[in-house]
């Protein structure tokens, strides 16, 4: 998918908060998630001496320490084409393998949709 006038509500609820966290927090990357409840967690990347998280492997983190069981879906706002490897593995850890991965660009247009595992 390449656009994201014909995303869910909901997706383009967590692509525009994901977005908002980038900008607002002048960082690489934003995310965010949405669990089963339809509760969201939004992050931005985490760069301290000694910590370093990209924001989709915080947005997880955020989620897991607040109690989520689940994920329907995730959404990251980057310069990169694609997410991560890695960000997608923390996805697929609290989502399954087949949760949607929206990766969008800093205008938050959708360029891709990834499954994370």
């Amino acid at each position: 998918m390449n656009d994201s006038t014909g995303l869910d509500p909901e997706d383009r609820k967590i692509v525009t908060l994901a977005r908002s966290a980038r900008a607002r927090n002048g960082v690489p990357e934003g995310a965010a998630v949405r669990d089963d409840t339809g509760r969201t967690y939004v992050a931005g990347t985490v760069d301290l001496p000694s910590l370093q998280l990209s924001a989709l492997r915080t947005a997880v983190a955020m989620a897991v320490a607040s109690g989520a069981k689940s994920l329907e879906a995730a959404a990251v706002v980057t310069d990169a084409e694609g997410a991560a490897e890695a960000d997608r593995a923390a996805v697929a850890d609290l989502g399954g393998a087949a949760t949607p991965v929206l990766v969008a660009g800093p205008d938050g247009t959708v360029r891709a949709t990834m499954t994370a595992g």
